[in-house]
């Protein structure tokens, strides 16, 4: 059976979801689609959006967590890729502090949100 699907969300539980919230649209542009509060208040699910794509990075927060997570060794992460000048970006991210490694050789670098959680950061390339 072939399979056809399509990405809809990734999930990153947060500890403090405003500060998030601030992080992704400084960095990356992405802005709140909706949000999901549960009645009782143990609960709030922020999705954001980017501007070309219909994928959505879900952020949780758990009202009755009370400490920073604990992310292991970082070997998932999010990956997206920038449009305009790659160096520039680059330089913005790592003016905020917020490049946590870079691999020359390859290309790429990873920024750091709020909770520790790393992205990825690629240049656009044409699937021509």
């Amino acid at each position: 059976m072939e399979m056809k699907v399509q990405f809809d969300h990734y999930n990153c539980n947060v500890f403090d979801l405003t500060r998030s919230i601030s992080f992704y649209d400084k960095a990356l542009g992405l802005k709140e689609s909706h949000r999901i509060e549960a009645e009782n208040g143990s609960y709030i699910i922020v999705y954001l959006k980017d501007a070309g794509s219909s994928f959505l990075l879900e952020l949780t927060w758990l009202r009755d967590w009370k400490e920073p997570y604990r992310l292991g060794d970082n070997e998932q992460h999010l990956c997206v890729r920038v449009y305009g000048d790659y160096s520039e970006t680059r330089r913005y991210h790592k003016e905020n502090g917020w490049v946590c490694y870079e691999n020359q050789d390859m290309g790429l670098y990873f920024i750091e949100d709020p909770d520790g959680y790393w992205i990825e950061i690629l240049p656009a390339k044409s699937f021509e």
